[in-house]
């Protein structure tokens, strides 16, 4: 069967705890001119004997095989850690796979990470040939994209200044914008989409569905499943390095979704510690339910309770609850800068209320996500994108009253929020 990717038993080991051996440049040398022996060898041995360093090592893709059509748009969703990454580099040769093999049929255009392939001393400009060399393009035939690649990276007044002064927006405008407009047959992005603003990222989505029409294989890595579902016909679930689910883009949503919210326990309140073990938030739901996913009935106010303890400089933090659907789609957020400038005193225990008033979602279940907020750098979270879900279900309901029919829409009738609307006639019966 026809196949631009065939990924054949991947693996790849990294070694923890352990300095690596300094290499000069002839071991660099060395190793990129038997590097097309040891792809042949992995070809027929299938994957190295040894098992020394086991204990020392952890496997961030393992096992993984699977093959993609031309002109299909495949999503690997997961937690963080399960591997979606390293499979991604592996496939653009970035790196070496431990064990299996991989073959790809067609010029491969990679986005992986903010500034790969950049320099940041030279100019945008100068950037935009280096990168587009580095990724396959004549130089003639970047001199030919150049106007359509700053016009698409909206970078015009700055195409002449050294990208060392980029923000990380700009940064990843004008890394995709190279990437989109080398006319891959293949094109493999990661998460750093969710960098750039709505508008942009609608742009960038925009362009990879032009490029699948135009015959494009595209292999993406998000954390947002609303992106997902709108661009993606397969998705293929990663779970500790290995494929955990292969399918229906829908199907394989709802699994992850699913998979967040048991690992959770449909709990409604978790005490969250951070790198350093200082840091505790406990999140809490309508204080009248705190096991279980909270009811509310359609228009009832929603009662969010952080409760913080410990919290290390600063002196002020802000707060942050996001309401999500199952999709992933972000229904609305909260935060507390909007009306308390100042801020929340960090020093010792406290306790933050946030309420949204007669809330107008349609019947279904929702998530939330909460931060502890220094600025824009998060210092706590408590979020369904890693394990810890909390969710709430507006209830169905059909009648305010017997003689008058009030109907409450699921989300995937007429929308997420119900808004009041009256009907009138001048039509005489």
């Amino acid at each position: 069967m026809d196949f631009a990717i065939d990924a054949n038993d991947l693996g790849k080991r990294y070694a923890i705890g352990e300095l690596q051996k300094y290499k000069a440049l002839r071991d660099t040398l060395t190793n990129a001119a038997y590097a097309p022996f040891r792809t042949v060898a992995r070809m027929f041995n299938g994957h190295q004997s040894s098992n020394s360093g086991e204990r020392n090592s952890i496997w961030a893709v393992k096992n993984v095989s699977f093959q993609v059509k031309p002109g299909e748009i495949v999503a690997l969703v997961g937690r963080n850690g399960a591997g979606k990454s390293t499979l991604l580099r592996i496939l653009s040769r970035v790196t070496e796979p431990t064990h299996g093999h991989a073959r790809i049929r067609g010029r491969i255009g990679s986005l992986l990470e903010v500034g790969t392939g950049f320099h940041p001393e030279l100019t945008g400009r100068e950037n935009v040939y280096l990168n587009g060399a580095i990724l396959g393009m004549t130089k003639a035939e970047v001199h030919r994209k150049f106007d359509r690649i700053v016009s698409f990276a909206e970078l015009e007044k700055f195409i002449d200044t050294p990208v060392k002064f980029y923000s990380t927006g700009m940064y990843i405008r004008l890394a995709f914008a190279v990437a989109a407009h080398l006319e891959p047959e293949i094109l493999l992005v990661d998460e750093v989409l969710a960098v750039g603003d709505g508008a942009f990222q609608q742009k960038c989505l925009t362009r990879i569905r032009e490029l699948t029409d135009q015959g494009t294989t595209t292999v993406f890595v998000s954390h947002n499943m609303h992106h997902v579902g709108a661009l993606a016909t397969r998705g293929i679930y990663l779970r500790g390095g290995s494929v955990f689910r292969d399918g229906d883009a829908t199907e394989v949503i709802q699994l992850y979704f699913d998979d967040a919210l048991r690992s959770a326990n449909a709990a409604s309140t978790a005490d969250i510690a951070d790198a350093s073990g200082d840091n505790h938030l406990v999140f809490e739901v309508n204080a009248s339910n705190r096991q279980g996913t909270a009811e509310l009935d359609p228009g009832e106010d929603l009662l969010v309770s952080i409760t913080y303890r410990s919290l290390p400089p600063p002196e002020q933090v802000h707060f942050n609850v996001s309401i999500w659907t199952e999709q992933g789609l972000l229904v609305t957020s909260a935060d507390s800068r909007f009306t308390t400038r100042s801020g929340f005193p960090a020093s010792g225990d406290g306790v933050v209320r946030c309420v949204f008033p007669t809330l107008p979602l349609a019947t279904g279940r929702y998530l939330l996500k909460a931060y502890i907020l220094s600025g824009d750098a998060a210092l706590a979270s408590f979020g369904w994108d890693d394990g810890r879900a909390c969710t709430f279900v507006i209830k169905p309901k059909l009648a305010d009253v017997l003689t008058d029919f009030v109907w409450y829409p699921t989300q995937s009738d007429y929308g997420l929020v119900r808004v009041p609307f009256k009907w009138s006639s001048d039509y005489d019966c």
